[in-house]
């Protein structure tokens, strides 16, 4: 009866203190509760901040690239439209001035071209004219005595009428002991020679004259072989 009785008052005793060991338990549930929620709350908002704050600077961003180019655009627009009819007046008249200024440039080329044909044409006339006086010179001098007082007037007549020629830019083909040109020459005989090479001009029966770089007449001439 006593083992059972003891027995009786150890349960009972354990049983009080129980309760009292569970209170403090859940009192420190308690008490971390809020502390827990505190920290958690903290962590949320610390790790919410950044997006938040970089979401808001990439739309600031966005915000002010689009008031940027709707400023250029704006800009630009105004300053097309400040182009008045005097800027345009000015553009027409210089564009019309440059053409006027280019089409008197060819003018002035082709005027100075065909005016040099037409004293090239008139030249080669009066040359061609002049060459049988030449001849005529040449002829009568052929067959004079210098000593004569008369057939040296001529001769002095006849260098003069050459000089002149000269100096316009009349000048006698070359034509005896060189190759045979038809650009230059009019071969009007052939003879056979061994002595002297295929086509050299061997005589020349009338001479031939350059103005400049254009035959005025061809050279008489006849050829061997």
């Amino acid at each position: 009866m006593k083992d059972i009785e003891k027995n009786t008052s150890e349960v009972e005793t354990t049983a009080q203190a129980a309760p009292e060991e569970e209170a403090p338990a859940s009192k420190e549930a308690e008490k971390d509760t809020p502390e827990e929620a505190a920290g958690s709350a903290a962590e949320a908002s610390g790790k919410d901040d950044p997006e938040e704050k970089d979401a808001e600077s990439s739309q600031t961003d966005a915000a002010d690239s689009q008031d940027a180019k709707g400023g250029a655009r704006k800009f630009f627009s105004k300053k097309k439209e400040k182009k008045d009819k005097k800027d345009e007046k000015i553009e027409e008249l210089t564009d019309r001035l440059t053409r006027q200024m280019a089409e008197f440039d060819n003018f002035r080329k082709r005027t100075e071209k065909e005016k040099a044909g037409m004293y090239m044409v008139g030249a080669r006339d009066v040359i061609e004219k002049l060459l049988p006086v030449v001849d005529n010179f040449e002829r009568g001098l052929a067959g004079a005595d210098i000593s004569d007082p008369f057939a040296d007037g001529m001769n002095k007549i006849y260098k003069q009428l050459t000089a002149m020629l000269t100096d316009l830019g009349v000048t006698p083909i070359e034509s005896v002991g060189t190759e045979f040109d038809p650009n230059l020459h009019n071969a009007v005989m052939h003879v056979e020679d061994e002595n002297v090479g295929e086509n050299i001009v061997v005589e020349e029966f009338q001479k031939g004259y350059k103005y400049k770089d254009s035959v005025v007449r061809h050279s008489m001439v006849k050829v061997a072989n």
